[in-house]
């Protein structure tokens, strides 16, 4: 079985009106189809940009559920390339004017075989999520594809680097980081740094597609498990599709086994905090 699988990643700008960004996203899902991507991964806010200006309420009428037009469209375009896809939406949760900031896997088949809903709010450097966001409550458990198993985490999570340690404990050979990256000072070296770090850290694929654009600062890329920047988009809009080796990251776990080499007699990632969830969310 050959371990190399095509992967598409996509850099957009989403503007404010979801059903355009759903048709651009339709048409990438049908750029890397033909391209024989294996699964496609989105960047966050793929539903829609939310200015400053919005109101939570504006945010609030502009989500779906899980089951609403967006998610299923994409569902749908899935199916039709035979193609996995790592999408992102605004979901209505269960707290008035507050959206989960969600991300989903789909498979081939058009079923969404994971739900993760983002742990860590980004209320930093000026910015407050909070105000119209809810935070998700537990780690998903990586999902079986056909390019590895992904971990998810979104953005601002990648700056805990707890988070991706338990992913990697749980079995992620990809940590995929679905991100609206704000420009700022020192931002692109932050973004660029950490990114490398998860990635040595876990001896894991990272897949982090960004938005561009608007308050963003773009540079999707994708690092391999020893640290490598296999690719950088810089500030180029579109779909890139790339090969990834996953026989890499069992080559680099065992010439630099920092997973096995960790003093859990001394330390140990709390069993609590191990805890994920199942694939299906249990909120549907």
């Amino acid at each position: 079985m050959a371990s190399s699988t095509r992967i598409a990643i996509v850099q957009m700008k989403s503007s404010e009106n979801k059903q355009d960004n759903l048709k651009e996203s339709i048409r990438f899902v049908r750029e890397a189809s033909a391209r024989k991507a294996s699964i496609i991964f989105f960047p966050e806010f793929q539903m829609a940009f939310s200015p400053a200006g919005q109101t939570a309420k504006q945010l609030w009428d502009l989500a779906e559920t899980l089951d609403g037009n967006f998610a299923s469209s994409l569902c749908r375009a899935a199916k039709d390339g035979s193609i996995g896809i790592i999408a992102t939406l605004y979901e209505k949760s269960d707290i008035q004017d507050r959206v989960f900031d969600t991300a989903i896997v789909i498979d081939p088949k058009g079923k969404i075989s994971l739900v993760y809903r983002k742990l860590h709010l980004y209320d930093a450097l000026g910015f407050k999520e909070s105000d119209k966001l809810a935070p998700g409550h537990a780690i998903a458990e990586p999902a079986r594809t056909k390019a590895g198993n992904i971990g998810l985490m979104i953005c601002y999570d990648i700056r805990f680097p707890e988070m991706s340690r338990i992913l990697a404990v749980k079995g992620a050979t990809i940590l995929a980081a679905p991100s609206a990256w704000v420009h700022g000072v020192m931002k692109e070296e932050h973004w660029q740094t950490m990114l490398k770090a998860r990635a040595i850290e876990n001896g894991s694929y990272v897949v982090a597609p960004d938005q561009v654009g608007n308050i963003y600062s773009g540079r999707s890329m994708v690092v391999d498990p020893f640290g490598t920047v296999v690719l950088d988009m810089g500030n180029r809009g579109g779909v890139e599709t790339i090969e990834i080796d996953m026989a890499r990251v069992e080559q680099v776990r065992e010439s630099l086994p920092l997973l096995k080499n960790r003093r859990t007699d001394i330390y140990q990632i709390d069993s609590a905090a191990l805890s994920t969830t199942k694939n299906r969310s249990d909120k549907r």
